[in-house]
């Protein structure tokens, strides 16, 4: 599907403009505490003009044969430009919410179509599960957008966690 950069685009989000619009796809989740399943994912995001780019996201657990079978995990937040984009290449900033009670700041670097992300600060309600740290890696290949998510949760070290690829739609 073609992609054009829209004209009211922030010129400080030139260098994630390649991140715009609506995904969808498929992925796999795995972790010591949890059986392994696999999710459907609607990905958007948005910008209105200011620099940073409103980011959302909804999941369902699938079944084996991909049906879904319940909703799944919701985020949402926001991604910006933290120093200039040269080249499409410098510092960001991610917020994440999410309604299970964790908030996270990602700190992390923008290279061309790839993003990595580590997080910096992680905030729990008190009714949320034990959380300490998150990695993530975006990144545009062949025209989808690939990622994957690391955790350091539930007395468990950092370790792969989420994985998936959505295409643009």
């Amino acid at each position: 599907m073609p992609f054009e950069i829209p004209e009211d685009l922030h010129p400080d989000l030139l260098g994630l403009a390649w991140l715009l619009g609506q995904w969808h796809g498929n992925g796999r989740g795995d972790y010591p505490t949890i059986d392994a399943f696999g999710f459907e994912q609607e990905v958007a995001f948005a910008h209105d003009g200011r620099p940073f780019l409103h980011y959302f996201s909804r999941t369902w657990v699938t079944d084996e044969s991909g049906e879904r079978v319940r909703p799944g995990a919701l985020e949402t937040g926001f991604l910006r430009p933290a120093g200039p984009l040269e080249a499409a290449k410098g510092p960001v900033e991610l917020v994440l919410a999410h309604p299970t009670g964790i908030t996270e700041i990602y700190y992390g670097e923008a290279d061309g179509p790839r993003l990595t992300l580590a997080t910096d600060a992680v905030a729990r309600t008190s009714t949320a599960k034990e959380y300490v740290a998150g990695q993530r890696m975006y990144g545009l290949v062949e025209g989808d957008l690939m990622y994957a998510i690391d955790m350091a949760a539930m007395d468990q070290p950092m370790q792969s966690h989420l994985w998936g690829q959505l295409k643009r739609v």
